[in-house]
């Protein structure tokens, strides 16, 4: 098993910045990804980036690409999300989640609970 914990959200003004990290315990794998996916009220969840064991590989959703950074810290087991820029739309839950590349997408097998992002005007 996979324990994950985010921390780092907040309320936050429109064009500020936060950092959520998330940390991990328990089993590892290091064919595994880790990543974030954010679910905003009444929408549903939806990919946001990901970084690869040794975190030469990342993938980064279109409407955050230029704003959030993902990187990762293997000596803490933790990853993180650089997040500039902030606009009102990235509201939301944000997850973090653990999983390996399934024919080209993240497909998570271990989830956070979560933690509120929230960007005011």
């Amino acid at each position: 098993q996979v324990q994950l914990v985010e921390s780092g959200g907040g309320l936050v003004q429109a064009g500020g910045s936060l950092r959520l990290s998330c940390a991990a315990s328990g089993r590892t794998f290091s064919n595994y990804f880790m990543g974030w996916f954010r679910q905003a009220p009444g929408k549903e969840r939806e990919f946001v980036a990901a970084i690869s064991w040794s975190g030469g590989s990342t993938n980064t959703a279109d409407s955050v690409k230029g704003r959030f950074t993902i990187s990762r810290d293997n000596a803490k087991n933790t990853v993180y999300l650089q997040m500039n820029s902030l606009k009102r739309e990235d509201t939301a839950v944000y997850y973090c989640a653990s999983g390996p590349m399934v024919v080209a997408r993240f497909a998570p097998r271990y989830w956070g609970q979560g933690t509120q992002v929230t960007v005011s005007s």
